[in-house]
């Protein structure tokens, strides 16, 4: 017995010894590939900024005129991303107080003066939110050694928001000229001087559509097998033509359809799903129905440092379809009010008013708007918007009034409520809830109150649906259910009682 342990202890010794021997080799090998090949620059240098799309402003350089070397495409797309990525560490260091991956970006003298903000600000307790939107870059010179750079960077759209003790004391949107010297160190663009020139307020030309006689008398759509996934591999452009004709055929003339963010491809749009959303308008084109085509759904972050990737995404969508015959209207977002609370009330705000600018800016045509989620918030950017909407699910009693107040309020603009409805759903998880009577009734009501007061409307929804995503109304079941019956169509194919009153009676 005594000899079997000695034997089962010495082979485990014995297999040891091989293990580390085998990982001192496996070391030194490595080791030696790593020297003779050449270090990774990339996992040197520039630890900050992942090569993932996350800082995306609008760039456009003019012609190269340069003093100097001739500059070739490849070097001049290194400068551009080097000099992004700087723009984008100073921004993360002054939002965080954090001196992490400056000097892989400006040179030791550059980096002075920026660590001594962040000193400043950590030592005030200040915090700065800012990105800039757009850059005209023109390459001033390129010195005979390939080793140094000069820039002018124009109509610099820069958007800052300064926190002292976590309380907004300053928010500004400028519009700025700098004149940038960068040196090449270690493979990569560094700058070496950025020094401001000018700087004014931003003030965006966007002016207002006129759309005083609105005639909207529409509805919200989702195809019946594919709720809130229109654009997915369900996706059937036959399925959608039959819908729409339908929609014609019972009087209404538009509807309200929703492009998901990151289904999309956020900042880089998937382009079969754009080809996707362009058949859908051509579709509502051939049946001479008009789109409002709401952005940025299911997206909930608001970051400043987003913006660029938000520009981006919503640069592609709406350059796509601006010109398209079907598009009636622009819907910044889908009742961005609810996330007042959870992403705070004046990140949604700014970023709502800077996409405002943005869509204006891409198409001066088409009318901008708002899917607010209640009449109180109706008010909210009413001077920036073309067209005031919002959502009404409450007791048909008091919409008239709350119509005709907004009205008051804001006279010089139509006011559209782009969703409003009934579930008819009444069973386990609600016993006390609505039928298809009921809901007949209150459409019948609520399109009496449309059409005595000429309020443009949007009705949700087409169907009813035996799907609910969690990401909708969340995991309750009798809030999953309650969704499911808003439709004037049933799982069946069915129409319900509610269908006679989908229009004006």
């Amino acid at each position: 017995m005594m000899n079997i342990n000695r034997n089962i202890l010495r082979s485990i010794l014995v297999l040891s010894y091989v293990l580390v021997i085998g990982f001192i080799i496996y070391g030194f090998s490595a080791l030696y590939s790593y020297l003779n090949t050449g270090a990774d620059r990339s996992s040197m240098l520039h630890t900050d900024v992942k090569k993932i799309d996350q800082y995306l402003p609008k760039i456009t350089w003019e012609t190269l005129k340069n003093e100097g070397r001739p500059m070739d495409e490849q070097t001049l797309g290194c400068i551009e991303t080097n000099y992004l990525d700087a723009w984008y560490v100073k921004h993360l260091g002054y939002q965080t107080n954090t001196k992490k991956g400056i000097d892989d970006y400006y040179t030791e003298n550059a980096r002075k003066n920026i660590y001594a903000i962040i000193d400043e600000n950590l030592d005030a307790g200040i915090t700065i939110e800012s990105t800039t939107l757009q850059h005209d870059l023109n390459l001033e010179f390129f010195s005979e050694d390939g080793q140094l750079v000069v820039l002018t960077d124009k109509n610099v759209v820069e958007y800052k928001r300064i926190y002292k003790n976590e309380t907004l004391i300053l928010e500004t949107t400028d519009v700025s000229t700098y004149k940038v010297i960068l040196l090449l160190e270690d493979g990569f663009w560094r700058i070496r001087h950025m020094v401001k020139e000018s700087s004014a307020d931003f003030k965006p030309d966007n002016k207002t559509v006129s759309n005083e006689n609105l005639d909207i008398k529409g509805i919200n759509y989702y195809p019946q097998a594919s709720p809130w996934d229109m654009f997915g591999e369900q996706f059937d452009a036959d399925i959608i033509s039959k819908d729409f004709k339908r929609i014609k055929d019972a009087g209404l003339n538009s509807i309200r359809i929703f492009v998901p963010y990151e289904a999309f491809g956020k900042a880089n749009v998937d382009s079969e799903k754009l080809k996707k959303l362009v058949q859908v308008m051509d579709v509502a084109e051939a049946e001479h129905i008009k789109v409002m085509v709401t952005l940025f759904d299911f997206y909930g972050d608001y970051a400043v440092l987003d913006w660029t990737l938000n520009q981006r995404h919503a640069e592609t969508i709406v350059s796509a379809l601006k010109n398209h015959n079907a598009l009636f209207a622009w819907d910044i977002k889908n009742e961005p009010n609810l996330d007042f609370e959870s992403r705070n009330q004046v990140n949604v705000m700014a970023w709502l008013d800077h996409m405002i600018n943005l869509v204006k800016s891409l198409d001066s045509e088409h009318p901008v708007t708002i899917g607010w989620s209640n009449a109180e918030s109706a008010t909210l950017l009413k001077d920036k918007v073309d067209v005031v909407s919002f959502h009404y699910y409450e007791a048909l009693d008091d919409l008239e009034v709350t119509y005709k107040t907004l009205k008051t309020d804001i006279p010089d603009k139509p006011i559209a409520i782009t969703e409003f409805g009934m579930s008819s759903y009444s069973g386990l998880w609600n016993p006390f809830g609505n039928s298809e009577t009921d809901q007949a009734d209150y459409h019948k009501d609520a399109q009496t109150i449309f059409s005595e007061n000429n309020i443009p409307f949007m009705s949700w929804t087409l169907y009813d649906f035996t799907e609910i995503p969690k990401e909708v109304v969340g995991r309750l079941p009798w809030r999953k259910n309650a969704q499911k019956r808003f439709g004037f169509i049933d799982e069946h194919g069915v129409e319900k009682e509610a269908y006679e009153y989908i229009n004006h009676p």
